[in-house]
């Protein structure tokens, strides 16, 4: 059952989760305009010292600001991919937020799991991280202490903290500190999320196909949904603005509207309306606003 790509997952089931994964971005796939651009304020002496030093466009450098504004928004979006796929592959399911003990992932195979040690169980109960550096040492302790109980309750199982971006490709015994103690157990396993899909699948690479086959499926979704494909306009809104000041060398326009989203009370900028015709006038005035982040109809 390999003829699309991948024989632990249906081509369906696949394009389903990364359609999901997409819509979790939510509000980030909104378009950006000016109003929503300056919304907390650029810093316009950033954004100039960024344009002139790396050498970029800006076009590059507005695009890096949205960029950043977007990324900056984040929610777990690629965790929530990470997590939601193993409900499609065989012996494992996702429980509900809260459901099963809170676990992100269960793995069980009647046939028995066998461990880098060569204990079996049947049972593993996953915790899953994006990466490996996210945890304070007050996080990895409750974690642990979590794990220890699974395993008191359960004799039959293991407990995984599975790392999307680990250090390493590894399946090792956990060491941590609890209360200022070091500890470990066997069946507590740090694994690297590469490891987790050898397990769940019995392929090696498991991980690697569907790393392979994802950005294809990922434009295949987005071609064929058209509303989750952003159309920026601040770059044009800019260029108007710029048009607008009366400069005739076209960077120093550009950055005169970038001072305007952030500068557009300061002393001496004010002046950039006097002497303007009605047009050019009520440009300035919308400007102004979009810069304040006040809709207006001037």
């Amino acid at each position: 059952m390999k003829s699309w790509g991948l024989s632990f997952i249906t081509e369906d089931n696949f394009k389903k989760h990364v359609a999901a994964t997409i819509e979790k971005y939510g509000e980030k796939l909104e378009s950006f305009d000016i109003k929503r651009f300056n919304k907390n304020i650029v810093d316009p002496i950033k954004l100039i010292f960024d344009k002139t030093v790396y050498q970029t466009s800006w076009r590059e450098m507005v695009g890096n600001e949205i960029f950043r504004q977007r990324d900056k928004s984040n929610n777990n979006d690629i965790g929530y991919f990470h997590q939601r796929i193993f409900q499609y592959i065989d012996k494992c399911r996702v429980p509900e937020n809260g459901k099963e003990g809170g676990w992100d992932v269960i793995y069980q195979n009647p046939d028995g799991i066998i461990l880098p040690d060569g204990d079996v169980v049947h049972t593993v109960y996953v915790e899953m991280k994006n990466k490996h550096n996210t945890m304070n040492s007050a996080s990895s302790g409750k974690t642990y202490i979590k794990m220890q109980s699974q395993l008191l309750d359960d004799d039959d199982c293991a407990c995984f903290l599975v790392e999307a971006i680990a250090q390493r490709s590894q399946n090792i015994k956990w060491e941590t500190t609890v209360d200022q103690k070091r500890v470990s157990h066997r069946r507590i396993r740090r694994v690297s999320l590469d490891q987790f899909y050898a397990l769940v699948t019995g392929e090696q690479d498991a991980f690697y196909q569907m790393c392979m086959i994802l950005p294809k499926v990922i434009s295949d979704v987005v071609i064929n949904s058209e509303s989750v494909v952003p159309h920026d306009t601040v770059l044009e809104e800019l260029k108007n603005i710029a048009n607008s000041v009366g400069e005739n060398d076209e960077d120093v326009a550009m950055a005169i509207a970038i001072y305007l989203l952030g500068f557009n009370s300061y002393n001496g900028f004010a002046k950039l309306i006097q002497g303007k015709d009605e047009a050019d006038e009520n440009m300035l005035k919308r400007i102004y606003a979009y810069a304040k982040g006040i809709a207006t109809n001037a």
